[in-house]
């Protein structure tokens, strides 16, 4: 174990002596820099991409690179980038996880690698987590940019199709990570490639890394449309949990937050809804909606998982504390909530467009990120996105004093000594900075400073709108400031004037986050550029964690020692006790997102297919080709079916040939049963293709040229889309119900993509036989419009999104016996053909 240690910070090590060299080199032209006009700075941007053309790259252009930019920054901004920022600039640029304390200046360090990849004029792409940031950095960074002559964009959720082309076709691209994948999902549904906004992915700076490809990992984008459903069940099923007695009807699991029946909580279900069995196949959505009730009642709480404001359920971000408006729980989760909390019942959607932000990252051909808490999920990073994370020097030593964690008894007795000695501070005129877990806990703590006297601003989510302003004074003679995890991620709290002499920010943590991240960008808050602060845990055995993870044990060994609620314990043993609790957490929490990757890297192979055939559509002005091929298939495939090579052909069904191809590729009565007797397999589908290509060259004749192209891109485009999407939302269906494989020893991820690829196979087969039959049936006429197959909205994690949906998807059920003829056409039964 020691020895990988040592190789880990050896590398680190290695890695940032090449980058003092490095910057050591920047450094030395910073003279030169400075004798050059503002002119003659800006003319080198043109200089670096003539040289890139002659075939120079961008890692010989760096040390020049870098120091044009640290010029024009401390012309343009004020700002001159320290030895440490160029560092991780190198660092970025090699495609690295820059780790920098908060306060050094990441914003400013991203300039240097950004404007050297704009360079190449592929394109760069800035995240960040919220539109505000993005639009901070634009303004402010994009001065620098434009000085040297590049072309900054903006990517905001409410610009037009044709503004969000041109943010895209700068330069440099600031943009927030939702609507990047949105974007992209997006340009794979569009019918013309014009419609199209995003260029190739190139390379892409990530602002909070770990929040982006961490944290939201587990949440994938999703684009739905509605899908019709009953809501009766949802109210059914929570008039009926709201009776149920916990431990005597259910029964609830604190650490793993599963809540399930008992015995006597089925025998009341069947009696209330008067079945004979909950568990029969045919109860399967009554078991479902009474499992989604419980959980609406007993495992998400109001305040702390959502909030309700105008008449809506609105979740709340559990890493940031922000409001995630327009977006849903999935699976019926949502809609519980609602029959719960007594409002309006929306419908469930279906999945149209789906990708998690770990498989829409990875397509970058260079990746970057910039954090000030990234080493403790430093093996997640590596195995996944392939990325190193540097742990870059901070300018000045860190003066910040971080103690020992005080732990009490109860809640009640937490919250006091939290008030006291936040009065106590406040009375001194040490700014202090107040960090809880949930919206409810910031309640609670601004109800009992406001009972001590003590003036302060609450920043959580349901006030984020003034967060920037709150922030921005914060760091102010006698400031308090309580706020959710988001605590201004991203903005600096500046010390105003004689705060250093009272000891600088005074940070006050009042739980444990489940991930040490979290805490650690809290504790990050203070003592910012090798200024003066102190960090102090607050925590209670009552809290989840402690809960979570066995603090039975040392409550009793409270209780026995007879230490009362104003006694706290300050021990390292109970600090390293926690942290192991963390620990376990993130590993649970890293194996969720590497299941959710494992199953969705099987509809990331599939939908690569997808989009790369989609793309070709669009992309290209004439398509027979493509048809004549997916009709010879469709054809050859008809002809096996009905003549099978491993059978007598007393058993081959010609009539099943003459009935399909009349019905779907040639016209009523050109084949005859005659046509084919006596006749080999081979024989009788070249015989049918040459019918089937005459008759496409007659349909080509009769519409002329140019008709037909765009004829045979209509009807590719809505076969694709309409199975496409028909089969993203079949195997939504398969992976919620895949795990109950694992009872019969199966492993459900193998089951899945052994099931996924078996269905995509179908699926292509349903793509061709639906051209084949329309090219060869539908008639042309003069308006020949592509549409869309189902409009969409965007959401994620099965949330939905913003727009009313105008358009459902439609399905069409039609109900058929097992001796009807199949609606295949193939002559058979239903229950020997399709039924089978």
């Amino acid at each position: 174990m020691l020895g990988i240690l040592n190789k880990v910070f050896d590398l680190n090590k290695r890695a940032l002596n090449r980058y003092e060299k490095m910057a050591n080199q920047i450094d030395a032209l910073s003279g030169k820099m400075s004798s050059l006009s503002d002119n003659e700075l800006k003319a080198k941007t043109e200089e670096f991409k003539g040289r890139l053309a002659k075939g120079e790259t961008l890692d010989d252009l760096l040390i020049e690179a870098f120091a044009v930019v640290r010029e024009a920054a401390k012309r343009v901004l004020g700002l001159y980038p320290y030895k440490v920022q160029l560092m991780g600039g190198i660092s970025l640029h090699e495609g690295n996880i820059s780790e920098m304390k908060t306060g050094e200046g990441k914003t400013l360090t991203s300039t240097m690698p950004v404007y050297l990849n704009a360079l190449s004029g592929e394109g760069v792409h800035v995240v960040t987590v919220n539109e505000y940031l993005a639009s901070r950095d634009a303004n402010e960074m994009g001065q620098l940019y434009e000085f040297l002559g590049l072309k900054v964009g903006l990517n905001l959720n409410s610009l037009t199709k044709d503004e969000k082309r041109e943010a895209y076709a700068a330069d440099i691209t600031y943009s927030t990570n939702n609507e990047l994948g949105f974007d992209y999902l997006r340009d794979n549904m569009v019918l013309y490639r014009e419609q199209m906004v995003q260029r190739p992915l190139n390379f892409a700076v990530i602002d909070e890394v770990d929040s982006i490809l961490i944290d939201e990992a587990r949440t994938p984008l999703i684009i739905s449309g509605q899908a019709a459903k009953s809501t009766k069940l949802y109210l059914q099923a929570n008039g009926f949990v709201r009776q149920l007695k916990q431990d005597e009807d259910f029964t609830y699991d604190v650490k793993t937050k599963a809540v399930q029946l008992t015995e006597e909580g089925i025998t009341k279900a069947e009696r209330a809804f008067g079945i004979d069995n909950l568990y029969d196949i045919t109860q399967v959505a009554l078991n479902h909606h009474i499992n989604q009730a419980l959980k609406a009642h007993f495992v998400m709480q109001k305040d702390v998982d959502y909030v309700v404001e105008d008449e809506q359920v609105v979740i709340v971000d559990s890493f940031t504390g922000r409001l995630m408006k327009g977006r849903r729980y999935s699976d019926g989760l949502h809609q519980a909530i609602e029959a719960k909390e007594g409002l309006e019942i929306q419908n469930e959607s279906m999945t149209l467009a789906t990708i998690t932000f770990q498989n829409y990252f990875r397509m970058y051909k260079k990746l970057a990120g910039m954090t000030g808490t990234a080493k403790t999920e430093e093996e997640e990073f590596r195995n996944i996105y392939n990325m190193q994370v540097i742990a870059i020097p901070t300018n000045r030593p860190i003066a910040r004093e971080d103690r020992a964690d005080l732990v009490y008894r109860s809640m009640e007795g937490k919250f006091r000594a939290v008030v006291e000695d936040v009065k106590q501070r406040h009375d001194l005129g040490q700014p202090v900075l107040v960090g809880t877990v949930a919206v409810e806990t910031s309640e609670l703590i601004s109800q009992l400073l406001k009972k001590k006297g003590v003036p302060h601003h609450v920043l959580n989510a349901k006030n984020h709108e003034k967060e920037a302003e709150i922030i921005e004074n914060a760091g102010q003679l006698g400031a308090v400031t309580i706020a959710t995890n988001m605590a201004g991620r991203g903005t600096d709290i500046k010390l105003g004037e004689g705060v250093i002499e009272k000891g600088g920010l005074a940070v006050i943590g009042t739980e444990r986050h489940e991930s040490r991240r979290i805490d650690n960008q809290l504790r990050g808050r203070s003592g910012r550029q090798g200024d003066p602060g102190i960090t102090q845990f607050y925590l209670s055995m009552e809290d989840e964690l402690m809960r979570r993870f066995g603090s039975e044990n040392m409550m009793n060994m409270m209780d026995r020692l007879g230490m009362d609620d104003s006694q706290p314990i300050q021990s390292k043993i109970v600090t390293r006790a926690v942290e192991s609790a963390q620990k376990r957490v993130e590993g649970n929490n890293f194996d969720a997102r590497k299941q959710l990757l494992q199953y969705d890297d099987v509809l990331r192979q599939q939908r690569e297919v997808i989009y790369k055939q989609r793309f070709e559509v669009l992309d290209s002005d004439n398509l027979r080709e493509i048809v004549e091929k997916m009709l010879v298939s469709t054809i050859e495939r008809v002809v096996d079916s009905y003549m099978p090579r491993d059978e007598d052909e007393d058993a081959w069904n010609l009539e099943g040939i003459v009935d399909y191809m009349n019905a779907n590729i040639l016209q009523e009565g050109e084949l005859e049963i005659n046509d084919l007797r006596g006749k080999e397999p081979e024989e009788i589908a070249q015989m049918i293709k040459e019918k089937a290509i005459e008759r496409y060259n007659a349909k080509e004749e009769d519409f002329g040229e140019e008709q037909m192209r765009e004829f045979e891109k209509v009807i590719l485009l809505r076969a694709v889309d309409s199975k496409w999407m028909d089969h993203i939302d079949a195997m939504d269906q398969l992976r919620q119900g895949i795990h109950l494989r694992a009872y019969g020893q199966n492993d459900p991820l193998r089951e899945y993509q052994m099931e996924g690829f078996a269905m995509f196979e179908n699926m292509i087969v349903a793509i061709e036989e639906e051209v084949a039959k329309f090219i060869m049936k539908a008639q042309i006429r003069n308006n020949l419009e592509r549409q869309e197959v189902a409009k969409g909205q965007t959401a994620v994690h099965a949330k939905e999104g913003d727009e009313p949906v105008k358009k459902k998807p439609a399905r069409k059920v039609v109900e058929i016996g097992r001796n009807d003829p199949c609606i295949c056409g193939s002559g058979k039964k239903y229950k020997n053909c399709c039924g089978q």
